[in-house]
């Protein structure tokens, strides 16, 4: 099950910060069709956010088509958006990961790591339409 996290400083709405959330789990493969989501109690509980706002996420997801509302039994995933099998992104992810470290390990921040991301995510996007 998916464990939600807020960024209160992040200027980015608590109910699109949700939203965002199971998009990359959905992504990443760690959310799968048929997986509940937390209730909306039990997000509430451990977030101390306003019931509504996780209602307001849950059917803007729902409207996506990535969700579904079962009256009584909670929110299930219908979809994923993940395109690659499972195997090759945990090979992907290690290999970030350690790259990650060692970029970390010459002394550059998050905030260096997210420029530099940013960066090469464009290069490599701006190759693809070439």
């Amino acid at each position: 099950m998916i464990e939600f996290r807020l960024d209160r400083g992040s200027g980015v709405a608590t109910y699109l910060q949700l939203v965002h959330q199971v998009r990359h789990a959905l992504r990443l493969g760690t959310l799968r069709p048929g997986d509940r989501l937390p209730t909306a109690k039990e997000v509430v509980s451990r977030l101390a956010i306003n019931p509504n706002t996780v209602l307001k996420a849950y059917r803007e997801l729902e409207r996506e088509g990535l969700v579904t509302g079962r009256p009584g039994l909670g929110t299930f995933v219908e979809r994923s958006l993940g395109r690659t099998p499972p195997g090759e992104r945990a090979r992907l992810h290690g290999e970030l990961v350690r790259w990650l470290r060692g970029a970390r390990l010459t002394g550059l921040d998050e905030e260096d790591l997210r420029a530099l991301f940013a960066s090469a995510l464009a290069e490599a996007s701006q190759e693809e339409i070439a």
